[in-house]
């Protein structure tokens, strides 16, 4: 077990996603010392895997481009990837948090050349693109991935592919010899900005998400959208890679609902009123969408693009809960049965996909945090003076969208910035 160097002045920050990178930044450039954790190999989160933000359809590559430019060149944030919390001791102002670090099997020699993928052919899901395809071993988790820096799949440690990698890098890259280390960290704040992750469409069985192939997630939908995606941007049916030109989009796919998430996930309406844009963007007038829905919840600002979307005489709005999708044996076709409660009118209507509007959760549940957190009854974080030192930050705290998510994240870094104040006066 090693030491980080930190003191109770430092701020450490549990999640490297928007919400993460934000209160990274804004603590640091405040003065304040900051170490900013990340479980998986790269920074981004969720917004990383977005294809366009809503209303204005533009990339996130632009927004996330400017922080990584921001946190590169800001030597006060310590970023550590492939790392999770496994225990923490002390109280406010004074913690002690015990980290645990996965082999990434690649040292900092790395110059993302790629020639360690060409060595290998074993293959591994893609976990970026929510396991819609798989990427090599030796990988790259997304074109924007900070650090930029390959990873090497332990399926392949100890297999003679691993030695290949090995040869193939001109750096000294790869490091077999990699192993799981715990460190210590001191910090005086800690900021949960663990993020959300999508409700298991699976649980909501009527919709059968987990026996038909052409019933996807919203999640999955916005990988298929993307360039850079799994198909290259071609909006194909899993089930046979056709063409889903005539779209279903459900929406409280787990949300609002006593048997899965009680609450609004907020984003779910405006995420399948953005998506009617790409099949029409890749279709035209051949581009149909269906969105069901129970009301739609386009809060304040997105009123106008939700009734640029209502103008589109491509996209069809049903007022309904789908009762049930079946699926036509010989195409492949998923059929949604329900009532029109615009006219109390049943339907069973056949459509090339699905996409499933899912709830958002959050990622780490607060009752799974090691730490004594306040927590609401959907397992996020709650601002309390109960939680000492500990704050939470964007969707852990609550199912927001990106502006939103970035406002709570500033407040979150506020807060921090407060208690390690504190810490120096004292000592002072």
């Amino acid at each position: 077990m090693t030491e980080v160097v930190a003191t109770n002045q430092t701020i450490l920050v549990v999640g490297g996603g928007i919400s993460g990178m934000t209160a990274a930044l804004e603590a640091a450039e405040c003065g304040k010392d900051v170490v900013l954790l990340e479980k998986n190999p790269a920074l981004g989160g969720r917004v990383s895997q977005l294809y366009r933000y809503f209303p204005k359809l533009c990339h996130p590559t632009c927004g996330l481009e400017i922080n990584l430019r921001r946190l590169k060149g800001n030597r006060r944030i310590r970023v550590m990837t492939m790392s999770e919390v496994t225990s923490i001791s002390g109280q406010k102002g004074d913690y002690t948090v015990s980290v645990k670090i996965k082999p990434r099997f690649v040292n900092e020699n790395c110059t993302a050349c790629g020639e360690c993928a060409k060595a290998v052919t074993s293959e591994v899901p893609d976990a970026f693109n929510y396991n819609l395809g798989k990427v090599k071993a030796a990988y790259l988790p997304s074109a924007m991935a900070y650090p930029q820096r390959y990873v090497l799949d332990p399926s392949v440690i100890g297999t003679p592919e691993a030695d290949q990698a090995k040869a193939a890098c001109k750096y000294g890259a790869i490091d077999l010899e990699m192993k799981e280390e715990t460190v210590q960290i001191k910090a005086g704040a800690v900021i949960w900005a663990t993020g959300w992750q999508p409700y298991d469409a699976a649980k909501i069985q009527p919709y059968g998400y987990d026996r038909f192939a052409n019933v996807i997630t919203s999640v999955e939908f916005e990988r298929l959208a993307d360039p850079h995606g799994p198909t290259g941007g071609k909006i194909l049916r899993p089930g046979d890679g056709k063409e889903a030109k005539n779209v279903a989009f459900i929406q409280c796919a787990g949300s609002r609902d006593e048997n899965h998430l009680r609450h609004c996930s907020r984003i779910c309406c405006m995420a399948s009123l953005k998506q009617t844009n790409y099949v029409t963007e890749k279709f035209g007038d051949d581009g149909k969408s269906t969105i069901y829905y129970i009301d739609i919840r386009a809060i304040d600002r997105f009123e106008d693009f939700y009734q640029k979307v209502q103008a589109n005489p491509n996209v069809k709005f049903v007022k309904s809960k789908v009762a049930k999708i079946v699926q036509d044996e010989k195409s492949g076709n998923p059929i949604l049965h329900g009532v029109d409660t615009e006219g109390y009118n049943r339907y069973a209507t056949e459509h090339d996909l699905v996409v499933l509007a899912v709830g958002m959760a959050p990622s780490v549940p607060a009752g799974m945090i090691p730490a004594e957190i306040v927590a609401d009854s959907s397992g996020f974080i709650q601002q309390d003076e109960a939680n000492g030192g500990f704050f939470g930050a964007g969707c852990a705290t609550n199912a927001l969208d990106v502006n939103r998510a970035v406002q709570s994240a500033t407040a979150s870094a506020l807060r921090a910035i407060q208690v390690v104040n504190q810490v120096a006066r004292a000592e002072a």
